[in-house]
């Protein structure tokens, strides 16, 4: 799980360099929050930010996990609801 957080922070952190993800980081779906304790630890935040000289602009981006099981429902529902007023 360690090698995991590890692995899932790097990535996420060059994504969010990619993109230039300035208003933040917010992950989602089954995986995040069924490992947010291990997350948690530190180690996906260590290597998240393990990025050298881009260090300052990662930490200047929050990082959120959607806890919320029903937060795709509610989503799709409120896009449902703008599609209909078309």
């Amino acid at each position: 799980m360690r090698f995991f957080c590890r692995l899932y922070g790097a990535v996420a952190g060059n994504l969010a360099l990619q993109y230039n993800a300035a208003g933040g980081v917010v992950l989602g779906g089954g995986v995040s929050p069924a490992i947010f304790p291990a997350m948690a630890k530190g180690e996906f935040m260590e290597t998240f930010l393990d990025k050298g000289r881009f260090r300052g602009r990662l930490e200047q981006m929050p990082v959120k996990v959607i806890l919320d099981e029903s937060a795709a429902l509610l989503g799709a529902a409120w896009y449902a609801k703008e599609m209909s007023r078309r």
